[in-house]
């Protein structure tokens, strides 16, 4: 027990600690005028003036744009990998894991339907996975600015530069912090090498081939641009990527200290720290909310195994405890990383259950880089919305009327991600030929439970998570496909209805704080939030829930 609140004290500390400095720096980032030598260079290279804003609609082309060529280049790579140098006499993958590989990391979401130390070589690993890490994270956090600039802007046609958001976020902000966090794992044991293969004889003499690999320099930007995608197959479970207590812990840190200090960015550019300060407090609440659930379940151990076993320690990562890998499947589920030092699926029922409601919360306590920050500010938006509906306050948001157009696209935002999820999920079993090849090939664990492994997936391809319950077999033409569908869908439909609202926010002037306004930076309004957060999102999936992990819990 005192381990336990010793390191959830650590980190609480750490990351408070943190909040205010680097929030501010973010905010100096998306806020300067004056441009690095190296950020100058790059914009002559891009052909792009620096000084020229764009609307939201020329913003989206250029997300969808850079999006795009990400998604070929980083297939095209794999398809010739066998072609490059340092690719360990691998070959290329399929088709279709190549479509789902490279959408995969162009999303955020990590998403690994293979082994990584025996699919793909360094080159691939670093010139098309770690560069995606870097970027597709940027693009993240410049969607979140541009919106937090619709609250901030005064009858303005534009919302920001799309690729000075893009250069500025990389070079400024992901780079230097990965930088460090390099060094500071590669202090800790994580390995950083060229060295292939290495053969090796056991203590019982049996032979093994131990693998390398540029391990600290992608484990540091998988873990502060929320990626996830790791080198090794086992994850943050393997100790070249995670070897000692206090790496364990660092790897959180570097999980949540970008999301958390978002908010207090947003509340330096919007001119009110205490709308950050209720931002945060809503995101930590229920961080801490679900930390604590997923540790009870586990620590209690229900079920006919655990109980026969006298605890629940399958699939755990031993070195860590049980506290250790709950607190970073929180982190990693609740931050769209999907990073994770122990196995999902080898959890209790109910305790599986805790990273699935996560993410379908939407990743927003704190959420991805940038994706958690917009995601909270939408159902800010719905909240201000509802609140008015139930004690006749005006409808405003940080002096933004809040109006049909403005909670449309809040409403269009919230029904992608469900849609996605439960389409997905029910086209796997709802088309007999399709039907027949996940169960056949990809459950191993059939029943509620392979319900569960399915709803998974979908769950964390249309959040652009990327965990996974790892007893489902996704290396298949459906799932490759469906899933990379998801992911597409779930990364940019959504980012198409934050950019409008921020348009339709920025073209706005604001209104002067009356009697009938109700105050966003207060208790009541971020317990409003937190209720709007938990009941318009979780409960959409409580139906699908019942019949998957709540079956298998409550038996």
């Amino acid at each position: 027990m005192w381990s336990l609140l010793l390191t959830g004290a650590t980190l609480v500390l750490a990351l408070a600690l943190a909040y205010r400095p680097l929030g501010d720096y973010i905010a100096r980032i998306y806020t300067g005028t004056r441009d690095l030598v190296v950020e100058r260079g790059t914009y002559r290279l891009l052909g792009v003036d620096p000084r020229s804003a764009q609307t939201w609609q020329a913003y989206l082309r250029s997300v969808l744009l850079f999006s795009l060529i990400g998604v070929l280049f980083v297939y095209a790579l794999m398809r010739l990998q066998q072609l490059l140098p340092y690719s360990l006499g691998l070959p290329a993958p399929s088709e279709p894991l190549t479509f789902n590989t490279a959408v995969s990391f162009v999303t955020n979401t990590n998403w690994q339907s293979y082994s990584g130390e025996l699919t793909l070589g360094y080159t691939v690993q670093l010139a098309a996975l770690t560069v995606q890490n870097f970027v597709s994270a940027a693009v993240g956090i410049a969607v979140a600015i541009a919106l937090v600039r619709g609250f901030a802007y005064r009858r303005s046609a534009v919302v920001g530069n799309f690729w000075v958001d893009l250069v500025r976020g990389t070079y400024r902000l992901l780079l230097p912090l990965s930088i460090l966090a390099s060094i500071l794992l590669l202090a800790g044991g994580v390995i950083q090498n060229l060295n292939g293969f290495t053969d090796a004889a056991t203590v019982s003499g049996a032979a093994q081939s131990i693998p390398g690999g540029p391990v600290a320099s992608q484990e540091a930007i998988k873990l502060v641009g929320t990626n996830g995608g790791g080198i090794f197959n086992v994850n943050s479970a393997h100790p070249f990527e995670n070897p000692t207590p206090w790496t364990n812990l660092f790897e959180v840190f570097l999980l949540l200290v970008i999301p958390f200090s978002l908010p207090r960015a947003f509340g330096r550019i919007v001119g009110d720290n205490r709308q950050g300060y209720a931002i945060v407090g809503v995101m930590a609440a229920i961080f801490v909310a679900s930390t604590a659930a997923l540790t009870v379940f586990e620590s209690i151990g229900a079920g006919s195994a655990p109980e026969l076993a006298g605890g629940a320690m399958e699939g755990k990562e031993m070195r860590f405890g049980i506290f250790g890998s709950t607190l970073f499947g929180t982190a990693s589920t609740l931050t769209s990383t999907g990073a994770v030092n122990s196995m999902h699926d080898s959890y209790t029922a109910l305790g599986g259950m805790m990273p699935m409601v996560n993410m379908m919360l939407g990743e927003i306590a704190p959420g991805g880089v940038g994706a958690g920050l917009y995601g909270m500010l939408i159902l800010a938006v719905i909240a201000v919305f509802v609140g008015g509906l139930l004690i006749g306050r005006t409808p405003e948001y940080l002096g933004k009327k809040i109006g049909p157009r403005e909670i449309k696209l809040a409403s269009l935002y919230i029904l992608v991600t469900p849609t996605l999820v439960l389409a997905g999920t029910a086209l796997s079993f709802a088309i007999p030929g399709i039907r027949s090849d996940v169960e056949s090939t990809s459950i191993w664990n059939p029943g509620v439970h392979g319900l569960s492994e399915v709803l998974y997936a979908f769950t964390s391809a249309a959040n652009n998570n990327g965990s996974a319950f790892a007893g489902l077999t996704a290396n298949t033409p459906w799932l490759n496909t469906a899933l990379g569908v998801a992911m597409l869908l779930g990364r940019f439909v959504p980012i198409v209805f934050v950019l409008a609202l921020a348009g339709s926010l920025a073209a706005q002037d604001t209104v002067p704080a009356t009697a009938g306004t109700l105050p966003t930076h207060r208790p009541q309004f971020a317990g409003l939030l937190a209720g709007v957060a938990l009941i318009v999102t979780a409960l959409t999936y409580f139906p699908v829930l019942t019949l998957g992990p709540l079956a298998e819990g409550l038996v």
